[in-house]
């Protein structure tokens, strides 16, 4: 995540780790493990209305290889199956804005830092625009 936030010149370590503190979920964040090693993880919650995906990361190396692609589908899957929608934030400028409208979500709010998304049960990247 570091290297994300240097690269929009934004990296602040103890916001960095604030942020962390605050949307930090024990009960609710998973490890990716692909070949038997850590390479990433989430944070994915019941939500007020939905579920919220506070964190998505996948180790640089790891990166460009559908990975996150196929653990955002999982996790989509689950919000459809309760027909809850599923928001999430991104850091400006970040390469992840991408990712996540090709996944169906839309814009819903923006402020110095973050863009918000929100994407509705059901709908697919194609279906919102999205390659």
């Amino acid at each position: 995540m570091k290297a994300s936030l240097e690269a929009v010149g934004r990296f602040d370590p103890e916001r960095a780790r604030e942020r962390l503190r605050k949307s930090f979920y024990p009960d609710h964040t998973a490890f990716i493990v692909v070949d038997g090693q850590r390479i990433g993880f989430y944070t994915f919650r019941p939500a007020d209305e939905g579920f919220q995906l506070d964190h998505l990361y996948v180790h640089p190396s790891c990166q460009s290889r559908g990975i996150g692609s196929e653990v955002i589908r999982h996790l989509l899957s689950l919000a459809d199956a309760s027909q809850m929608p599923v928001s999430l934030n991104a850091l400006r400028d970040s390469a992840s804005n991408r990712f996540y409208q090709r996944h169906g979500f839309v814009q819903t709010a923006e402020d110095e830092w973050d863009i918000y998304y929100t994407r509705t049960p059901g709908v697919s990247g194609a279906q919102a625009g999205g390659a």
